[in-house]
């Protein structure tokens, strides 16, 4: 069985490095990874958002059509999840969208930490909008810049890491849901330094495959 890893961004070493995630979570899955080169370089807000979506249905036509068992949509943001569900035959979920249920299944009160503070209401309305708004207590920024997360990925974990640590402080939680994909290159030190669960949504969606792909 092969699930589809779609990174709505361009930037071809953040899906890479999902890649890898996705694999060490479920490896009893076949993972392939794809970029979509048409997108912006990053999706930091609406605008990105909007500029993703179609060359993003365009791969998830064209995994569709070559018989993908799943397709995970790699960026938090769910982009276009509710239009690529509709036009694939497979199980289509969001990065998102699978750590929102995976905290609520756990019956965890959480709060998001994501990149920047222009993310933040797409985010809320995402939580909102699955249901999920009696158990989120705050969608945090830490003000790094996605593409950061990779090029200075020692300044992003200590960021990240401060922000996670104020949430635990202060948002009565049981766990932080770190809200990007990109974030993969941080979660272990992230982790490291917390006493609250920290959810990887990489690892959630993976997992998450894991049981649709054996229910079909």
């Amino acid at each position: 069985m092969t699930v589809i890893i779609i990174n709505p961004n361009s930037t071809a070493s953040m899906t890479d490095a999902m890649l890898a995630q996705a694999r060490r979570s479920a490896p009893e899955l076949a993972f392939e990874g794809w970029t979509s080169h048409a997108g912006p370089a990053a999706i930091q807000g609406e605008a990105d958002g909007e500029a993703a979506r179609e060359p993003l249905l365009e791969l998830v036509k064209r995994a569709s059509s070559q018989g993908a068992d799943g397709i995970i949509i790699g960026c938090f943001d769910d982009t276009a999840l509710d239009e690529a569900a509709a036009i694939a035959d497979c199980p289509v979920i969001g990065i998102g969208q699978a750590s929102y249920h995976y905290a609520a299944l756990k019956n965890w009160r959480f709060s998001v930490v994501t990149t920047l503070s222009i993310s933040t209401p797409i985010i809320q309305a995402n939580i909102e909008r699955h249901g999920f708004g009696h158990v989120v207590s705050k969608v945090r920024a830490s003000e790094i810049p996605v593409l950061e997360l990779e090029t200075n990925t020692r300044l992003a974990s200590k960021v990240v890491a401060q922000e996670a640590l104020v949430a635990e402080k202060e948002d009565g939680i049981s766990a932080i849901i770190l809200g990007c994909a990109g974030m993969v290159e941080v979660v272990d030190s992230v982790r490291s330094q917390l006493s609250t669960a920290v959810i990887d949504p990489v690892d959630c969606a993976a997992r998450c495959m894991l049981w649709f792909t054996r229910k079909n």
